[in-house]
């Protein structure tokens, strides 16, 4: 602690979680039930939105469903899908414990609220490429099915009836670590403009979210999110939480790992490296983006299968000039997103954000006033909108309509169900890029949540969750296991709080 600050308050508690979101919350309030006294402190001024889609393995709402998920299958799936670069230990926990954690919120939180989980089946698999999995629990209400509702309120009350002691615009600031042991924090009341101690007598969670907002620590930890992404979707993200953990003791992943949605736009003429901006209500956000369309480089060139996680493009695309792509699609685009039968928040209906393709169509006109989308009346007019070689897109427009007559895409090997001409005007044309959700590299664990340090040793009395904690991603995000990146932190979460509950 620095010698230096003027503490003008003193807290004590058993257990001390540091983030109100998906992990922090859930941390709370298994620490409460388990009878601890419990402090959650927020440093903006009200929580983080719980994820409407929480992935797991055998919950209630997937039996009621008749949805199976066979466990050593998916697990091992997500290792492959990290080339082996994660530690299976922490895997096999989330898929031991996550059912428990979403049959938990069902019956705490979403049932007294007229809500229930609603297991999605849709995973359909074609093929290895895009292989997915039926892993999605959506908070249904009971009286209107087809219809989502937000949960984050509902939860805040029951952490309110368990006792939970709640403090928003209350930053951390350091970790407190006395003879080995960590025993609190030191935090910054924004509102009041002073300095507290916080005393936890069993453990410390972090739950702060990860680092996407932290320019200097992406430089660091992963510079070529920042040519990828032109958005950063969360901007509580700085990256406090590994950082202070990192002081006292406690390390992170060697390898960078995010959640990148294809979503992001930027206009023509503008260099998407040079583009990283700060969203918190998901603004300038193109649903269509992940649509498997015809997709070129800036000169006009096509360079990939476009039937893809979302991120694998944009992998691709760093191969590419500038790291540049525009997405090419036709008057025909609302049909034929329809058929491309997508998964996840990308699919056209519930429970996609598009509940229709009207509600798909008005999303992507409303980007042409805005100068993102450009629409034209012929290729010729199109290419140069998008500032490209008019001869190239449309020698490349030709060569993939003739792919799609023939049924077989003989360039690149999209499937046959996702190959849609570009032949009806008016034609469209957008660049995309990542929009950078959260980052998933984070603070090295063991499978009580207990941060490690360099000799794998548990640091007593210190706990991360969500994407304060490492050892589950690397590279990538596996989309195709919709809902797992939240399920990750909120199991992790409850796992962290009923650990530290239990020590003296």
């Amino acid at each position: 602690m620095d010698a230096n600050l003027k503490i003008t308050k003193e807290l004590d508690c058993d257990v001390l979680v540091v983030g109100a979101g998906n992990a922090g919350m859930q941390a709370a309030a298994a620490a409460a039930e388990a009878g601890s006294k419990t402090i959650l402190i927020e440093k903006e001024e009200n929580e983080n939105m719980l994820r409407l889609s929480v992935a797991a393995v055998g919950s209630k709402s997937q039996k009621r469903a008749g949805n199976y998920i066979d466990k050593h299958d998916l697990v091992n799936y997500m290792t492959a899908f990290a080339q082996g670069r994660v530690d299976q230990k922490l895997i096999y926990t989330w898929a031991n414990h996550s059912a428990e954690t979403v049959d938990w919120t069902e019956e705490q939180v979403l049932k007294p609220n007229g809500l229930s989980w609603r297991s999605e089946p849709d995973a359909f698999n074609r093929n290895l490429r895009y292989q997915a999995w039926p892993t999605q629990n959506d908070p249904e209400l009971d009286n209107n099915k087809g219809k989502l509702s937000p949960y984050t309120p509902f939860f805040i009350e029951k952490l309110k009836d368990l006792g939970v002691d709640i403090h928003f615009k209350l930053a951390m600031k350091s970790i407190n670590k006395e003879s080995g042991k960590v025993t609190g924090i030191i935090a910054y009341d924004l509102e009041n403009e002073i300095y507290l101690k916080i005393n936890a007598k069993k453990g410390t969670i972090l739950c702060t979210g990860g680092y996407s907002a932290n320019t200097e620590l992406l430089e660091k930890w992963n510079p070529l999110s920042l040519k990828k992404n032109v958005t950063n979707d969360s901007p509580r993200a700085n990256g406090d939480g590994i950082v202070e953990a990192i002081k006292v003791g406690g390390w992170k992943d060697e390898e960078p790992a995010q959640l990148v949605f294809d979503r992001g736009m930027y206009k023509p003429g503008e260099e998407a490296t040079k583009v990283y901006k700060e969203s918190e209500e998901f603004g300038d956000w193109l649903w269509l983006g992940s649509q498997p369309f015809l997709k070129v480089n800036k000169n006009g060139e096509r360079f990939a299968n476009e039937s893809s996680p979302y991120e694998y493009i944009l992998n691709a695309a760093a191969y590419e000039p500038d790291y540049a792509y525009a997405m090419i699609f036709d008057a025909n685009y609302g049909d034929d997103a329809l058929e491309n039968h997508m998964v996840g928040c990308a699919r056209i209906g519930f429970p996609g954000y598009m509940l229709s393709k009207e509600a798909l169509i008005e999303n992507t006109e409303k980007y042409i006033d805005k100068g993102f989308v450009q629409v034209a009346d012929s290729l010729e007019e199109l290419a140069e909108k998008l500032q490209m070689p008019k001869d190239k897109l449309i020698q490349t427009v030709e060569r993939y309509n003739e792919c799609c007559e023939k049924g077989i895409d003989e360039d690149f090997g999209k499937e046959k169900m996702r190959l849609h001409p570009v032949k009806q005007g008016p034609y469209y044309g957008v660049y995309l890029a990542g929009r950078n959700l959260c980052t998933l590299d984070g603070l090295r664990i063991n499978t009580n949540m207990q941060v490690i340090d360099k000799n794998y040793d548990p640091i007593p009395g210190l706990y991360a969750a969500g994407n304060d904690s490492g050892g589950f991603f690397c590279g990538s995000y596996s989309e195709r296991l919709p809902g797992l990146a939240a399920s990750r932190a909120q199991t992790f979460g409850r796992l962290a709080g009923k650990h530290a509950a239990q020590q003296d």
